[in-house]
């Protein structure tokens, strides 16, 4: 059942008009002058409003600029006179989605209300929908407010609109898909195909027929006509994922497509006219790479119209935060755990690691956390001060990263975590020294003297308690090797 409000000043049409909404099974509120209409909308929300297209003072066309002014998104069915196509289409044009002709059958009536209420319930799941495809693209939004991103982003902004061919170059796991559906997400293509090929995931038999498609019999196999990338890519964007691995013997067909905006299927003669705008991306230097005959020049001036160079994530540390924060409230959603933020240990522990897989291995690492942490807040279970425990929940190439520092700051002669003095004594702090190298070496002496830089033998010496390192070896060197306990 529908809330149907009618306005019209003819008392016998709205009684007529009254019992066909009450017998279809609808709710139906009468009334006869346009300032009526507003009353009963202030107080109360209706799904269709049927109007007399002439009343005194305002009339229906008056109606329908008022409701659009006051922002009420009603539909509305218009009432004209019998046989005026011209009243018809006035009422059309100025916003009604159907007219019904005086006088009013019922059955005319119904039908119009149902087409009418159905026109709603479709165009409220399109906005729903279109809603739900707005959020699906701001959960993968560009994260990050660092120099390098925001100069990108402008540079994404005004390259959008227009249909020049955009090189994304940079490391892997840079996010460079991610900044090709930017750019298509912010042009008028918006609503058209994003079609992603990958020239490094196809064998060098497949790849021509996936850009451009093969007709039936072209080769063994091809028992039906298909449609390559460029024809489903049709008034949208193609993405050409990994651009400098395509074999040489295909790029010029490519480069005409990117010229001439035509092509011919495999097996087919017949050109193919096409509207697509390209973007090409790539971890190499594609410059290099044409210098070095690997890839056509011509074709990679076609393609670096607009070159874009995406920064690795260990350039712009800015971002690992709000990256990883959202990292680890979306995988905490889908996980259904409560993990409320990071510890600022850790976060200074990913900002400190190089991340060679970039964002990428970002995300990877940061949904480990989440899964295997106990904790709401994801902290580093930290040992002797930075050492990272095999039972840490971050990824294990940030643990292999905390060693390698550990590592070389024994290899300089410091020990990881200090060694606290408690006076100035050399004597003390000698002990203390070797001390803290015996524990870092479970006790191996040789491994202890070179973090000590002193020989094996004047460390024993030292431990059984004979004298100075230099008097030790002077006298070993003139009276021989001393006996402890002699």
């Amino acid at each position: 059942m529908a809330r149907i409000l009618h306005v019209d000043d003819d008392s016998a049409v709205s009684v007529a008009v009254s019992g066909a909404l009450t017998r279809a099974g609808h709710s139906a509120i009468g009334v006869q002058t346009v300032p009526e209409v507003l009353q009963v909308l202030a107080r109360e929300t209706v799904d269709l409003i049927i109007s007399d297209y002439r009343m005194p003072g305002l009339t229906g066309l008056d109606l329908l600029d008022l409701l659009r002014g006051e922002g009420y998104d009603v539909p509305m069915i218009m009432l004209t006179g019998y046989g005026s196509i011209e009243q018809a289409v006035a009422a059309i044009k100025a916003g009604a989605i159907d007219y019904i002709t005086k006088p009013v059958r019922g059955q005319q009536l119904e039908l119009a209300v149902n087409q009418a209420l159905e026109f709603v319930r479709l165009r409220r799941e399109n906005e729903a929908l279109r809603r739900e495809v707005m959020e699906f693209r701001s959960e993968r939004q560009i994260i990050g407010d660092s120099p390098a991103l925001r100069r990108i982003s402008q540079t994404v902004a005004m390259v959008a609109p227009s249909r020049a061919t955009v090189l994304l170059q940079g490391e892997s796991g840079t996010g460079k898909e991610l900044f090709a559906r930017e750019i298509h997400n912010r042009s008028e293509r918006r609503d058209k195909p994003f079609i992603k090929i990958n020239c490094a995931a196809l064998p060098d038999g497949l790849i021509e027929s996936a850009l451009f498609g093969h007709e039936r019999g072209a080769f063994t196999g091809a028992v039906k006509r298909m449609e390559g990338a460029f024809e489903r890519a049709h008034g949208g964007t193609l993405l050409l994922d990994e651009v400098s691995e395509m074999k040489l013997s295909l790029q010029p067909k490519l480069l005409r497509v990117l010229q001439e905006q035509e092509f011919e299927r495999v097996g087919g003669t017949v050109p193919i006219r096409v509207d697509v705008r390209v973007i090409a991306t790539t971890n190499r230097n594609l410059a290099a790479e044409a210098a070095a005959g690997n890839f056509r020049q011509d074709l990679y001036y076609r393609l670096a119209v607009v070159p874009v160079e995406i920064p690795p994530l260990r350039e712009r540390t800015e971002d690992i935060g709000m990256l990883a924060l959202r990292f680890a409230t979306q995988c905490a959603m889908e996980l259904k755990k409560d993990i409320t933020g990071i510890s600022p240990e850790a976060l200074r522990l990913l900002m400190e690691y190089p991340w060679p897989g970039n964002v990428r291995e970002l995300q990877h690492a940061t949904e480990r956390a989440v899964i295997l942490s106990r904790e709401p807040v994801l902290q580093p279970h930290v040992f002797t001060g930075q050492r990272v425990t095999e039972s840490h929940h971050l990824a294990r190439g940030l643990m292999a990263q905390v060693r390698q520092q550990e590592e070389r700051a024994g290899a300089a002669g410091a020990a990881p975590g200090g060694v606290v003095l408690e006076s100035l004594n050399v004597e003390e702090a000698e002990r203390a020294l070797i001390q803290r190298a015996l524990e870092m070496t479970g006790d191996n002496r040789t491994r202890a003297a070179g973090l000590l830089g002193m020989s094996v033998r004047t460390l024993r010496n030292k431990l059984n308690g004979r004298g100075d390192a230099d008097e030790v070896e002077d006298a070993e060197r003139q009276e021989g090797p001393v006996l402890a306990g002699k």
